[in-house]
């Protein structure tokens, strides 16, 4: 496929994009500020939708005319850790090899990203407008975009779709699945571990209660739905973090993990939740009563809803004449901003260059093939624009 002109200069400013750790845990402050540095520079104005400490902000901008009927291009700034990642470059360098981008975040999602900013000069050109969205805290559970879609369902004229560029090999995507993420606590009573009658163990609460989510994780995969368009077909729920206690001759004072929960649209899961959360409820009571002080506390850190194809059929019929995707209209087990948009009226598709098999792990690439296909949608979609 030919490298155009978008291609390049998509390249240079994904090379860019890829220098900013914009891990989560980090600031995105610095990359926001060099978009909208760009974008100024295009005669395009950006609006900054700050969290609440100011640490990091969404930006969206308009590029064409205020009128309604535009397309919203939506991508997040964060990247997942490199931590412990045996990566064969800087991650946080461009790299590239005879058909690969190599760097964090050259998947997921900057790639989306660099194309779309790219694209600006062609955009400005259409009769109808290109709306860029650029969030923060979508890999710890989508926190980020919805103060952003609000504004935008508030002050922009009204835009006829929303493409959310997750990597999806340039395929059209009407599904994903919800998800609710838990932290855990539990404060146990320090004693002698020889004592067990004069103290509470955290971690063995704690490991009580992860047991519980691991039957309840088995009985989501055996209660799967055989039409489930979803791989997995099921709900998951999964613990990703766990600490607690100072030795092993001490009762531990303080335990925590935290799980996710990943539901696909028909399964409810708050209801899926709400026996654990009743088995907390008293079980914190009865800590409290054996030892003052002590307890079990489950805190909701994130919940975004899924996507689902209805309402959304005229976005999936205008992406497909861009990309020329004729495959039946899939679905995806991770989750993402597209049931936000979705939530706030938006008719949402899923579309963006590259694979999720090759996010968060050492030596992320995209393929130079799915980039490029990603410059030539920006292209059909600037065209598709000039003529409306």
């Amino acid at each position: 496929m030919p490298i155009t002109p978008l291609h390049t200069s998509a390249l240079s400013i994904l090379e860019t994009l890829i220098g900013f750790d914009t891990t989560s845990r980090n600031s995105n402050l610095d990359l926001i500020k060099w978009v909208e540095r760009y974008l100024h520079g295009h005669g395009v104005d950006a609006v900054h939708v700050a969290n609440a400490d100011g640490s990091k902000a969404n930006l969206y901008a308009t590029a064409g005319p205020e009128v309604p009927g535009g397309i919203i291009l939506s991508g997040h700034s964060d990247v997942v850790p490199v931590d412990g990642q045996d990566w064969s470059s800087d991650p946080f360098t461009l790299t590239t090899d005879d058909d690969r981008y190599f760097g964090r975040g050259t998947c997921d999602m900057k790639g989306f990203v660099a194309l779309t900013l790219a694209a600006v000069p062609l955009f400005k050109q259409g009769v109808r407008p290109v709306h860029i969205a650029i969030s923060y805290d979508e890999e710890i559970g989508c926190l980020g975009a919805p103060d952003m879609i609000a504004a935008m369902a508030k002050n922009l004229p009204e835009p006829a779709l929303a493409i959310i560029g997750e990597p999806t090999n340039m395929r059209v995507i009407t599904g994903h699945k919800g998800i609710i993420v838990c932290k855990v606590e539990v404060i146990g009573h320090e004693a002698h571990s020889s004592l067990t009658h004069m103290g509470i163990s955290a971690n063995m609460i704690a490991a009580d209660l992860m047991h519980d989510l691991n039957e309840l994780a088995r009985r989501l995969w055996e209660n799967s739905d055989p039409e489930s368009p979803f791989v997995p077909p099921h709900a998951t729920l999964t613990i990703g973090t766990m600490r607690g206690g100072t030795a092993a001759n001490i009762l531990a004072g303080h335990a925590e993990f935290t799980f996710d929960l990943r539901c696909p649209p028909n399964v409810d899961g708050e209801k899926v939740l709400q026996p654990f959360r009743e088995k907390i409820t008293v079980l914190d009571a009865q800590l409290r009563e054996a030892f003052p002080g002590c307890g079990v506390h489950l805190t909701q850190l994130a919940n975004a809803p899924p996507l689902t194809a209805a309402g959304s059929e005229k976005a999936e019929a205008f992406v497909r004449k861009l990309t020329g995707d004729n495959n039946p209209a899939g679905a995806v087990a991770y989750a993402a901003e597209a049931g936000q948009f979705q939530q706030a009226g938006f008719p949402t598709v899923i579309c963006g260059p590259g694979s999720i098999e090759q996010a968060h792990q050492a030596d992320e690439y995209i393929l130079k093939d799915q980039f490029a296909r990603g410059a030539m949608f920006m292209e059909r979609l600037a065209q598709a624009l000039k003529q409306s």
